[in-house]
């Protein structure tokens, strides 16, 4: 015999995540299971909430610290008047009109094809701190 004392494994320990001896889960397993269970629920919906809400962000042309001005067929803005320059979008445009501009190459609502290039040119080239950049910069994330 010896002289060493040995424990059992208490049910508040840790050690007893697996299924006791007759084959059913612990009380401690089966709360981590109900714990993963509820973050998957929550998570989903979130996730499908933020890709809606991309797709509506809106991105205005151009932003409205410089409404106004217009925009040259570079994407760039340029003083009101400007020879060869388009007028400003009449409305934000919304992410999904976006998206499918730049996808497919098709017009921006309510453009003709040079305007809705000069528009699409501009976007491309919002960085942070103007208005739209951030719906433009989600627009960019992959989605899983």
């Amino acid at each position: 015999m010896s002289d060493e004392i040995r424990s059992e494994p208490g049910p508040d320990d840790g050690a007893t995540t697996a299924p006791d001896a007759g084959g059913a889960p612990t009380r401690r397993a089966l709360m981590l299971g109900a714990v993963t269970a509820s973050a998957v629920v929550s998570i989903r919906p979130a996730l499908a909430q933020t890709a809606g809400s991309v797709l509506n962000c809106e991105i205005p042309v151009p932003d409205p610290g410089r409404a106004g001005s217009f925009i040259d067929p570079q994407g760039r803005v340029v003083a009101s008047g400007t020879r060869g320059a388009f007028r400003p979008a009449s409305r934000p445009f919304k992410g999904y009109e976006v998206r499918q501009a730049m996808a497919s190459g098709s017009t921006l609502p309510g453009t003709e094809s040079d305007r809705s290039r000069a528009y699409v040119n501009y976007i491309r080239r919002l960085q942070r701190g103007q208005g739209g950049f951030t719906c433009f910069a989600s627009l960019q994330m992959p989605r899983g």
